[in-house]
């Protein structure tokens, strides 16, 4: 993310690479790094051109050399000569960085001339983008087939990989899933594959609302997924069926309006009065969903329980995240699933009190999902 002033603001995308980097380099190789940074194809100037100032990659050098001690040098295609010519004349010790991917509509269709064209920039390719494994770009999985032999995952997808291993093939029971956010839709599958894996499954934030309405219950102007209703009975069914407790929150943080300032009370999720709407877990909830934490051996944790970004509503996340670091301290495993929860975590200071944040929001959620990530499955080939 950048400012205004294309200043980067949250750099820890850039310092997590850095011990793959610098292991290459250490081990008397040279580097040339491929990214992408945000949809310039999405959005375009008036006039139909990409907003090169805006999408340039050219923001993160000096941030890259700071960190790795070094001048990084810059090209400003990533294909074509001018592009190679930098690339083969670099020397050991060396650190090129080619212009975002996406500028090259044939980088996201995954297009096979394209990564052809990237695979020319070296002899070896590492892939250490977990935030992006989940697609079959041409950087991220189809360039490996011009790698055979010699190609392999860097130091923090490892780890990603790893990380998300120990919670779904080897949770230590009792293991509680904390899922939060505004959808169901958007955790239907991962809650489906949980149900025969978790003891306690917790629910927080806009996507309760649709299981309480399903339920009978009045929600106000809470968020619901009036198309998903059926599919919240069937999950709190399949839960059962499981035997797997699925904990919904039985209070609310409720508002008259979506807003910092907006008057606020406490009410049952059940009997939302019209025209409020549940902004955060309220304190019956906060209190059920901490002493089921604490009593936890294994946790992962997906989503917010709140609009935690407004004072107002942050309680509920940042208990959760208090909870889970009090638990870990206590000698549970804990995995924070990317996105929004790995911002609050940050946010609240407990980044350093959990076992581990993921940096793949989607990623991770195909990963738990029981899908195969294309990015790994092209390492794996």
């Amino acid at each position: 993310p950048l400012d205004k002033q294309f200043n980067i603001t949250d750099d820890s995308r850039i310092r997590l690479a850095i011990p793959t980097i610098k292991k290459i380099l250490d081990d008397g190789g040279s580097v040339v790094l491929m990214s992408h940074l945000g949809r310039p194809l999405k959005k375009l100037k008036e006039d139909g051109s990409i907003d090169v100032e805006k999408f340039t990659l050219k923001h993160t050098l000096s941030r890259i050399s700071e960190l790795l001690e070094r001048a990084v040098q810059f090209t400003d295609n990533c294909i074509g000569e001018e592009a190679v010519k930098a690339s083969s004349s670099l020397k050991p010790g060396n650190v090129l960085l080619l212009e975002n991917l996406r500028f090259h509509k044939e980088e996201e269709k995954g297009d096979e001339g394209f990564a052809k064209a990237l695979s020319a920039h070296g002899d070896y390719y590492v892939n250490d983008a977990f935030g992006t494994a989940h697609r079959a770009h041409a950087s991220t999985a189809i360039i490996a087939i011009f790698f055979p032999g010699k190609k392999c995952m860097g130091l923090l997808m490892a780890s990603e990989l790893e990380n998300a291993d120990m919670v779904i093939h080897k949770a230590q029971k009792p293991f509680t899933a904390v899922m939060g956010g505004a959808k169901v839709s958007d955790k239907i599958l991962i809650i489906e594959n949980l149900l025969t894996r978790a003891e306690n499954i917790l629910i927080g934030g806009g996507m309760a609302y649709t299981f309480f309405k399903a339920q009978g219950g009045k929600i106000g102007n809470s968020l619901v997924e009036e198309d998903r209703l059926e599919l919240a009975l069937q999950l709190i069914d399949k839960a059962k069926k499981a035997g797997c407790n699925l904990i919904l929150p039985i209070d609310s943080i409720i508002a008259d309006k979506f807003d910092k300032d907006a008057d606020t009370k406490v009410s049952d999720n059940m009997n939302i009065p019209d025209s409020w709407m549940g902004l955060d877990i309220g304190p019956t909830a906060t209190k059920e969903f901490v002493s089921v934490i604490k009593n936890s051996k294994t946790i992962l944790w997906n989503g917010p329980m709140g609009v935690f970004e407004m004072k107002k509503f942050e309680t509920g996340t940042r208990t959760m995240a208090e909870a889970i670091a009090t638990a870990t301290g206590n000698g549970a495993y804990s995995l924070i699933g990317g996105g929004d929860s790995a911002s609050a975590v940050a946010q609240f200071g407990y980044e350093d009190k959990v076992s581990y944040v993921s940096t793949g929001g989607g990623a991770l959620l195909e990963y738990f999902e029981g899908k195969e990530l294309p990015g790994v499955k092209a390492l794996n080939e």
